[in-house]
């Protein structure tokens, strides 16, 4: 069901959502942020649509077997279906996995619990990422808890309770759901060194190779680079990079540009610092580019990043504080960040929408179908301008309130 609100709103500002594009739409669900400082998770019924052509937010209430409110888990798209697997929320860990279809007809979003599956699913966990390949889900590490009975050399024990012989910490395994089967499976990894069990890291797909880069185990925070043979289930081993790397790092993000790059944006660093810096791998040359052009006053940590129809990656969300100790600056605005020139016609489009006033007088004169696509490119920046003048006010409040 649409929930008609304010037409130039956003998104509610959180962390350790899920987001995933699917067409010409942004989708957000779940997460978490602090009120009077305690840790409020994000209604579990509320779906958020972002439409990128019209800038415009929109929110829907779902129905169905809906997931508990959660933060940390896992979101994915296959084939016009959001699957939600893990997470973290009042009553611990969970290694549950839901779906819904984004491609609905009548506006109706309905989650569906899967429970008819075959094989083993994985130990409950949050703050794991999974790579989408050839219709199944891929996931890999974690932070979570485990039975006595279920160690192994995957997981890195971090504390226990001894009189439930419950273990938490990180994990490095590897599982497989096959969304066509309804089946779960471990694959058997026929050579390479795994990575080591982290949580908090980010992964991406770029053809048959599955990529993770950073995280955290114990109080370590990484920045090396594997990458696993989706076909043949061999892992690369730490891969070695040319020149100047990105330093240690936790809570960021790493989107597939094209078909040999993967762009990387913010985190938290080893020494507990948010991170707005952004790097470019190219996998033929194995070397990292830092982007220069980036703003320095927009870090970001347990944020969303997807990529958009014309290659622009789009941050949602996440906190601009460091989440151990202040945890009070989640935020809600998004951020777009252009990996390649746009095309002609884009350009246009954005030219006659930021100029609409003086133009008016054509406008109307287009033909048809151009004129749909510039009427939403007006909306689209007049909610842009809205947005920034609100935000510019309330930035003056807060500075005459402080003083």
């Amino acid at each position: 069901m649409l929930i008609l609100a304010d037409r130039f709103c956003v998104a509610e500002e959180r962390s350790g959502h899920c987001a995933v594009v699917d067409g010409n739409f942004l989708y957000v669900w779940g997460g978490y942020v602090s009120i009077e400082e305690n840790e409020v998770y994000l209604p579990n019924d509320e779906l958020w649509i972002y439409e990128m052509d019209s800038g415009l937010w929109t929110m829907h209430l779902m129905e169905g077997e809906l997931p508990t409110s959660m933060s940390g888990s896992c979101g994915a798209s296959i084939n016009g279906k959001l699957y939600i697997f893990g997470g973290f929320d009042d009553k611990g860990y969970s290694n549950r996995l839901y779906y819904v279809n984004l491609r609905t007809k009548n506006g109706t979003y309905r989650w569906k619990k899967i429970t008819n599956f075959k094989g083993q699913p994985p130990t409950p966990r949050d703050k794991l990422s999974c790579w989408v390949y050839k219709d199944r889900l891929i996931y890999f590490g974690g932070y979570g808890c485990r039975k006595h009975n279920e160690l192994s050399d995957c997981f890195d024990v971090h504390d226990a309770f001894w009189e439930g012989q419950i273990f938490w910490g990180w994990h490095n395994d590897v599982h497989v759901f096959d969304t066509n089967t309804q089946t779960w499976s471990q694959p058997a990894i026929r050579g390479g060194e795994p990575p080591q069990p982290r949580a908090a890291h980010t992964c991406a797909v770029l053809g048959n190779k599955g990529y993770i880069f950073g995280g955290r185990v114990l109080q370590t925070r990484m920045n090396d680079l594997h990458c696993l043979n989706l076909d043949t289930w061999t892992w690369s081993g730490r891969i070695s990079i040319n020149g100047e790397k990105p330093k240690d790092r936790s809570w960021h993000t790493l989107t597939p540009i094209g078909d040999d790059r993967l762009f990387l944006f913010g985190g938290l660093s080893s020494d507990n610092v948010p991170l707005s810096d952004g790097w470019i791998h190219n996998i033929s040359t194995n070397g990292w580019k830092q982007l220069t052009h980036l703003p320095k006053s927009r870090p970001r940590l347990w944020h969303t990043a997807c990529l958009g129809k014309e290659g622009e990656v789009m941050v949602f969300g996440g906190s601009k504080d460091d989440l151990h100790f202040m945890d009070t600056g989640h935020c809600s605005d998004l951020l777009i960040f252009q990996t390649q020139p746009y095309s002609l016609l884009r350009l246009c489009l954005d030219c006659i929408g930021k100029n609409a006033a003086l133009l008016k007088n054509q406008i109307p004169c287009l033909p048809s179908k151009l004129l749909q696509q510039v009427l939403k490119k007006i909306t689209f920046w007049a909610a842009v301008n809205h947005r920034q003048e609100r935000k510019a006010e309330t930035e003056r409040q807060g500075q005459l309130n402080s003083t």
